[in-house]
């Protein structure tokens, strides 16, 4: 029978990704006969258990089973509802291979199952089975819907392909295949915008404003958060300005996106604008726009504006969340106040909440830079007895605390126990280790490190080979370095004003001068413009060598870019005032380039 070439594929959609539920099912599948239904039976008086009760899995299997091996057997429309309680469940595996068992038994199909099969391989991330189901119905007669596409695009961003999404997207629409409806816009829309394709999300939109399908606010609100996200703020209030001309009213989602763009470039005019707006329309603030708030204040280290909205958010009944507190206890783990930081952490039972481990985490990251590294240990500790489980985050945090404070066999024997506790390193994680090899190893323990990074399928970034140059160079593999630095391009990685500037500062700091006055302007002209951070590395390095008069060419391009020397420049040319006779040289150039106090 036809229906028998389901099962290969679904079988591979199970294995792709199990359930943990796969493992109460006794039987493989099989090629089974079908017999497709044209017309309902009459529902068995017998089965009188609505599924969409059953609160656990367990219960949902039983009474599918029972449902399933009645005589007469319940209608179609019965099935479909009872494999729509497993997929709410999100047991897409489950579903799966209920489907198997009823068709085993003959149970009736229609193209609402067709829909719910695709649907759960496309949220295991196998498109590319929905597809192979959707071929098979549809040669036996079984139309697809609006439903039925919108799985296969939602399956088709979830597996990364974005461009096969935007081509069958394009094909609904020529063809006629269907009529997208809402939910089929925001898919396409929104898909694009977490793949990264913002731009084309706009444009998609304008196009389908003048067209037939009208966008809604959900639709307009993922290409403002989008443009939000990627810096595009005043295109976003832009298409804010559009949305309303159009009769289309922003919601509080579509404030909150807005208010954390400006936010994130310190607009805070503009915020406060859009808070009255919010008002004037009767929009309220959720707890959302409040931790927008607090959290962008906090890393502003405007600590006590923080804790202000705090109260505001108190005295109009809106409960500060878990994410409310973490930003505090962040703001004053920036501010290196870690007293008050455990004070909000150990008000967050009283406030009838329980800290979450991404909570442990900014208090564990606070003591970490703060030197307290015992007290982040302690806390480290206390995870577990709090039943909550260790992240890549929390362990990266503590490896990185103990390495920067020597205890280099304690941070390696941690990162051991991440591995075996099978919490999966990730590249901020290796890149912590490399950083602290090349301080305290052999550099070609580094480059050994690097190849284990790669093994384990992580892909180097800048970071990386910025922490490897820096080695090389202190290390006094200066030529190595500079190779390493020409091979970046080849790596389809652009050096930063970091990488140059150490390989610049470490040229200044061999006597090569002319070089590196050379790589600076190949700096510039590869579009890095070099920064405070470059001048000042340049000038240490002369400075260490005492080439004085080499360095007060840099010390004047310095001043004539606006830049600042900072506290070890600064040093090193207070140093070389009181080491020489009078020099009006100097003290002109130090008025230009030490900051006022």
């Amino acid at each position: 029978m036809w229906v028998s070439a389901i099962a290969p594929p679904i079988r591979r959609a199970i294995s792709a990704k199990s359930s943990t539920y796969y493992g109460i099912f006794a039987d493989p599948f099989s090629l089974f006969s079908l017999n497709f239904h044209s017309k309902d039976r009459l529902f068995s008086p017998n089965f009188k258990r609505d599924l969409s009760c059953a609160s656990e899995v367990d219960d949902a299997i039983f009474f599918f089973r029972k449902m399933v091996r009645m005589r007469p057997q319940p209608p179609v429309f019965e099935f479909t509802k009872q494999l729509q309680v497993i997929v709410k469940m999100k047991q897409y595996s489950v579903a799966l291979k209920l489907f198997d068992e009823m068709r085993e038994l003959g149970a009736p199909v229609n193209e609402y199952t067709m829909n719910i099969l695709i649907n759960c391989c496309c949220l295991l991330k196998r498109v590319d089975i929905g597809f192979a189901i959707f071929g098979v119905f549809f040669k036996h007669g079984y139309e697809p819907d609006v439903t039925t596409f919108t799985a296969l695009l939602k399956g088709l961003f979830l597996n990364g392909k974005v461009a096969e999404a935007e081509k069958l997207f394009k094909k609904l629409l020529t063809l006629k295949l269907c009529e997208p409806n809402e939910v089929t816009i925001l898919t396409v829309i929104d898909g694009l915008c977490k793949a990264g394709h913002v731009l084309a999300a706009h444009d998609l939109l304008l196009l389908l404003e003048k067209s037939i399908y009208k966008p809604n606010v959900k639709a307009y609100n993922a290409v403002i958060n989008g443009l939000c996200k990627t810096g595009t703020v005043d295109n976003a209030l832009e298409l804010k300005s559009k949305m309303t001309d159009k009769g289309i009213s922003p919601d509080v989602v579509t404030y909150n996106s807005m208010i954390q763009g400006l936010c994130d470039f310190g607009r805070w005019k503009e915020v406060k604008d859009l808070l009255n707006e919010m008002v004037n329309h009767k929009i309220c603030l959720t707890v959302v726009t409040f931790n927008i708030l607090v959290d962008s204040f906090c890393k502003e280290g405007n600590v006590n504006e923080a804790e202000d909205v705090l109260k505001i958010m108190k005295r109009q009944n809106i409960s500060p969340n878990i994410v409310t507190y973490s930003a505090l206890i962040d703001g004053y783990c920036l501010q290196g106040k870690m007293e008050k930081a455990k004070e909000v952490f150990d008000s967050i039972t009283g406030n009838g909440l329980k800290p979450c481990i991404v909570t442990y985490n900014s208090l564990i990251n606070g003591y970490c830079k703060n030197g307290k590294v015992d007290e982040a240990w302690r806390l480290f500790l206390e995870v577990s007895s709090k039943g909550l489980e260790h992240t890549t985050v929390t362990y990266s945090t503590m490896i990185h605390g103990l390495l920067s404070q020597g205890r280099n066999a304690d941070g390696w024997k941690l990162f051991n126990d991440m591995e075996t506790r099978q919490v999966h390193p990730d590249l901020f994680t290796c890149n912590i280790l490399l950083e602290g090899l090349c301080k305290t190893h052999p550099i070609a323990e580094a480059f050994s490190f690097l190849r284990v990074m790669e093994d384990k399928g992580l892909s180097p970034n800048i970071i990386t080979y910025g922490i490897l140059i820096n080695g090389l160079c202190k290390d006094g593999k200066l030529e190595d370095a500079k190779k390493l630095l020409n091979e970046l391009p080849s790596k389809r990685l652009k050096p930063d004003n970091h990488i140059y500037a150490i390989i610049i500062g470490s040229l200044c700091e061999e006597g090569f001068v002319d070089e590196a006055k050379d790589l600076l302007i190949k700096m510039e002209r590869s579009g890095c413009a070099p920064d405070s951070m470059t001048y000042n590395i340049i000038i240490q390095g002369l400075l260490k060598k005492k080439e004085f008069d080499k360095a007060i060419p840099f010390l004047e391009e310095m001043h004539k870019k606006g830049f600042l020397a900072d506290a070890s420049t600064f040093s090193m040319l207070i140093n070389q005032l009181q080491g020489s006779k009078k020099n009006d040289v100097l003290l002109e150039i130090m008025k230009k380039v030490v900051p006022k106090m």
